[in-house]
């Protein structure tokens, strides 16, 4: 399908390392001008799931700035355009839990986690052959790790305990395959 929209002019109205926000002025689908505001994510977010041989999982705890709340999610981070997915997948896992896996699964791939404002896009792994170290967390993280049956993990994320979208992507993901 065609693009409806008309970019008349860009401005970048905020930059940093991780994001970058411009406001676009544009001819809207009805033929109207507008402004368009769109949050550019310099990183891809990846999620891992790992899974045990008796099916447990580990989460990581956290309190998010932005929502100021505690929140239980799979671990996760942002991936630079000069890292590869797996590789970045393998570095959170083990910064944020210690644990290194000897297998790696895509389940998701390019989803979309705000299309309205943002052009941000996750994928997600399982991963198994765990193998456990010590937890790097990143000097700015304080993170709690926690070990639930898969199953536990899935009802989080129906209930509403966990409310990441990528963690609950991903397990609801798990929760559906047969």
């Amino acid at each position: 399908m065609d693009n409806p929209w008309t970019t008349v002019n860009t401005r970048v109205t905020y930059d940093n390392p991780w994001i970058r926000v411009r406001e676009d002025q544009v001819i809207n689908p009805s033929g109207g001008p507008g402004i368009y505001g769109v949050v550019e994510f310099k990183n891809r977010a990846v999620g891992v799931i790992p899974l045990d041989e008796a099916g447990h999982t580990w989460l990581v705890g956290q309190y998010r700035y932005t929502h100021h709340s505690y929140e239980w999610e799979i671990p996760e981070g942002g991936c630079p355009e000069d890292e590869e997915l797996l590789d970045c997948a393998k570095r959170e896992l083990l910064e944020e839990t210690g644990i290194i896996a000897a297998n790696y699964e895509l389940i998701l791939e390019d989803v979309q986690l705000s299309n309205s404002t943002t052009n941000e896009v996750a994928c997600i792994y399982v991963a198994r052959g765990l193998k456990f170290a010590a937890a790097q967390p990143d000097a700015n993280e304080k993170i709690a790790v926690k070990r639930v049956s898969l199953e536990e993990a899935i009802e989080m994320a129906r209930d509403g305990t966990i409310r990441d979208g990528l963690s609950v992507m991903g397990l609801l993901w798990l929760g559906s395959q047969p």
